[in-house]
């Protein structure tokens, strides 16, 4: 699969959905085209663009929220890529990817992308080729990259790592805001938005805002700026514009140079996370690793060893055997 790297400066869609799946692909040989591709990407001058994560639990109304916020930055001149992550079963591998379905008005305009990727059982509620794919729609020329996680959890933190700005969504009325806050999300967050506040919800919004807000000042963020709470409904396209507004003002407040300084902590993050998973690829793909493996597994089984005595063991073997080579 070659990309045309003109094509894609320019914004061609279509070769946009290719690269994306040029990176997403297992194959050896489209790995390697594909980190060629982001090398050459990498060398030419990085375009202004903001990374927007938001996540929040299943039914909060995320691909909703995101429609009519991609369909307001539009009205005001932006071009908006929304890569998101639905969760893979982890008994098939499969997902649903209905993003596009949900999100029909915003999927049906010129100046918008949106991708959905499985998960794969990737912890941190993003894919695991996320961060190459926010690369590539930057280089498409996109200025607003959102990344939709499959939802809140204990290590759904992720991405986090790999934004310039995170927001979080909360439910008005089913006790979220309190769930919320023992999970430490909200330590994380720069912005929480109590979405579906319309209707009979009104009250319960004003009294989860609230709560909210006195829970906040429990944690540290940083100096130079207050996470705050935002009130809107997704339905009644209400205070959508407030919540670009709260966007705008952080890239005001931090400046160019402090966000890309952000993002360059965040690659060597990314740079000590790989290495972690490469270094696992391939003591499962090696066949003297994969035996020693199964002996340390019934060890562990039968109690002649503990989990970290055979973790050592095995580290220690494979020290030892490329040594020896």
């Amino acid at each position: 699969m070659e990309i045309d790297l003109k094509k894609l400066n320019s914004g061609d869609r279509r070769t946009l959905a290719k690269a994306i799946t040029l990176v997403e692909s297992t194959l050896r040989e489209d790995q390697e085209k594909a980190q060629a591709l982001l090398l050459e990407i990498s060398k030419k001058p990085s375009r202004s663009s903001i990374r927007i994560g938001i996540t929040g639990v299943p039914g909060v109304g995320k691909s909703t929220f995101i429609e009519q916020f991609g369909l307001h930055l539009i009205n005001q001149g932006h071009k908006v890529a929304v890569l998101a992550i639905d969760p893979s079963s982890p008994l098939s591998g499969g997902s649903i990817l209905g993003d596009k379905t949900r999100m029909e008005k915003l999927s049906q305009l010129d100046d918008s992308f949106i991708r959905p990727s499985p998960s794969k059982c990737f912890l941190g509620g993003v894919a695991q080729k996320t961060r190459e794919s926010i690369l590539i729609c930057e280089a498409a020329g996109y200025d607003f990259i959102i990344i939709e996680t499959v939802g809140v959890g204990q290590s759904e933190f992720e991405v986090s790592s790999m934004v310039d700005f995170f927001a979080v969504l909360m439910l008005p009325n089913s006790g979220d805001e309190i769930q919320g806050i023992k999970k430490g999300i909200l330590e994380l967050a720069d912005l929480i938005i109590v979405n579906k506040s319309d209707g009979e919800a009104i009250n319960a919004s004003t009294l989860a805002k609230s709560q909210l807000l006195s829970a906040l000042d429990f944690f540290s963020h940083n100096p130079k700026w207050k996470t705050d709470v935002i009130s809107c409904s997704s339905l009644e396209n209400k205070n959508i514009d407030l919540v670009l507004n709260k966007i705008l003002e952080f890239e005001k407040i931090f400046g160019r140079s402090e966000i890309e300084k952000k993002r360059k902590d965040q690659n060597l993050n990314w740079f000590h996370k790989l290495i972690n998973e490469l270094i696992l690829e391939k003591i499962y793909k090696d066949q003297f690793c994969k035996e020693l493996l199964e002996t340390l597994e019934k060890s562990i089984s039968n109690g002649k060893e503990t989990p970290l005595s055979a973790a050592e063991i095995l580290l220690t073997t494979i020290s030892i055997k490329n040594n020896l080579k």
